[in-house]
């Protein structure tokens, strides 16, 4: 199934859960998650699944001043 994630297409198996797609994308902590706009909590990664065509953004924070 596609999927996006931090806007570019990506492709997951059917069924995949939020952490099946960090891992594929190689995330890095720290960061935060937001699928369809909703910011998924680090405990339920692996509970929520995935359905075509959901969007997931994956925000690092920014050190600076």
């Amino acid at each position: 199934m596609e999927i996006t994630v931090n806007q570019l297409l990506f492709d997951l198996a059917e069924g995949a859960t939020v952490q099946d797609a960090l891992d594929s994308f190689g995330a890095k902590p720290p960061f935060a998650v937001a699928l369809n706009y909703n910011v998924i909590h680090r405990r339920d990664y692996s509970n929520v699944q995935l359905k075509a065509g959901d969007a997931l953004e994956i925000v690092q924070p920014v050190a600076g001043g």
